[in-house]
């Protein structure tokens, strides 16, 4: 038996009441079958959208798609969307279908869905409704496409990577079949829009079996982002790395914590190194790969169309992912005064996967790592000062000192934050004017 919540019983039992069929369909009986909680419930029956609408009468209804069956009810402030059975015909874009026709029957509806998992209808009365075999599919955790998969793809291509990005977040393998398809359609990609594809890109990256998904789909990657071509089995001829430069950034991935920004840093930060690689003395050398990762890494993040925020964190970490920080509160101060203490702690984690990514050889330096958390840690409790907002001096201050408005204010609020973040001089108000009068006597 699958719980539902109040509003969807609601729903399901006042289109039972006025003689049609319902049933959640989709994610959410997928999810409930996995034994997670779905994020939202989508509703199918055999009512015709206003026959529908004339059910809700009571509730605010919104016609989100109304030509393509389906309306939305509201329920305790809860949204439903509610569609008609139905049937597509033909996809001429790729994406979607230029008209539907709408049916009485429940196994018409499910055919036209993507994968036998999502295919699953349930109703408290009458149980499961699995027409395709998606329960069994889920036990086996098999992705399997409903029906024939060039058809499948070739309706929607988009499903291409919910399968790969399906297959990276449940773990579940994709029917043999259905992975010939994928590999064969994969030009379809092209179609579908770059907003789409980040979307499931994203989703993908962060999954837990997201090493295997990037390593066993390679080709399906490079045919939404080609610039990774050139890292498929480039040997790094370097004795600090066991893997080579795809599957080491696969194995990042896999090692970073799964927030996008992260997942996004991991994956672009060796992209450069194909294109800068030397050989000196039998070892090869990367010098300047995350300058070329970061530009890469921009270009191809603003084709995504992903926002300007994590498209300036994501290209910051790649940049910095190689830089030495020194192991004392200074350095450490310093660094966070330039960048903040957030974008620190995630550098950390990165360049924690960026180890675990290499030879075991080297893992002496996750203690290096470790050592400079602990230290930032310590900064923070101390509410040490590392920024000029924490300064116990202000501009007016220094303006008072006789310094003119402008870029030397600026600098000299600098030059002493600096003094106090190397443990030159107190952050005391006192103490700091009297080290600026100074400064503005030599200077003058």
């Amino acid at each position: 038996m699958i719980y539902l919540p109040e509003e969807v019983n609601t729903a399901l039992k006042l289109l039972n009441n006025a003689g049609y069929e319902a049933y959640i369909v989709g994610g959410c009986v997928r999810d409930s079958l996995l034994g997670t909680v779905p994020k939202d419930y989508d509703i199918t029956t055999s009512a015709l959208p206003l026959q529908t609408e004339d059910v809700f009468k009571g509730y605010r209804v919104i016609e989100t798609g109304i030509k393509h069956g389906t309306v939305t009810v509201l329920i305790n402030g809860m949204p439903l969307e509610i569609t008609t059975y139905r049937i597509d015909s033909e996809y001429e874009d790729c994406r979607r279908p230029t008209s539907v026709s709408f049916t009485k029957s429940l196994e018409e509806d499910t055919a036209r869905r993507d994968f036998t998992m999502n295919a699953i209808a349930y109703n408290p009365a009458c149980g499961i409704a699995d027409h395709h075999g998606g329960a069994e599919d889920i036990k086996k955790g098999i992705i399997r496409c409903v029906g024939i998969p060039d058809e499948r793809f070739t309706e929607d291509a988009l499903r291409i990577m919910r399968a790969i990005r399906f297959s990276s977040v449940l773990g579940f393998d994709v029917e043999n079949e259905t992975k010939k398809s994928l590999f064969k359609n994969k030009a379809l990609l092209d179609k579908i829009s770059r907003e789409r594809i980040a979307s499931e890109f994203i989703k993908l990256l962060c999954g837990k079996d997201v090493f295997r998904v990037l390593t066993e789909y390679d080709e399906i990657i490079a045919q939404i982002i080609p610039e990774v071509s050139p890292m498929f089995d480039f040997d790094q001829h370097s004795r600090y790395h066991i893997y080579n430069v795809w599957e080491h950034t696969a194995k990042v991935c896999e090692s970073v914590d799964n927030t996008p920004v992260l997942r996004l840093a991991a994956f672009f930060h060796d992209i450069g190194k194909p294109h800068c690689f030397t050989m000196k003395n039998g070892e090869g050398h990367f010098y300047g790969h995350a300058s070329i990762s970061e530009d890469i890494c921009r270009t191809v993040l603003t084709s995504l169309k992903l926002d300007n925020k994590t498209k300036d964190t994501v290209t910051q970490l790649v940049k910095l992912h190689d830089v030495q920080i020194e192991q004392t509160p200074a350095a450490v101060k310093k660094f966070m005064s330039r960048r903040s203490p957030e974008l620190y702690y995630m550098l950390l984690k990165l360049k924690r996967a960026d180890t675990l990514g290499q030879n075991p050889m080297v893992f002496e330096r996750l203690e290096m790592l470790d050592n400079m958390k602990a230290i930032a840690d310590e900064v923070l409790s101390q509410e040490a000062c590392f920024s000029l907002k924490d300064l116990k001096i202000n501009g007016n201050d220094i303006m008072t000192l006789g310094v003119r408005p402008g870029k030397a204010v600026g600098r000299t609020l600098q030059i002493l934050l600096d003094k106090v973040m190397a443990g030159e001089i107190e952050n005391d108000r006192e103490k700091l004017i009297a080290c600026a009068k100074d400064m503005i006597s030599i200077d003058n």
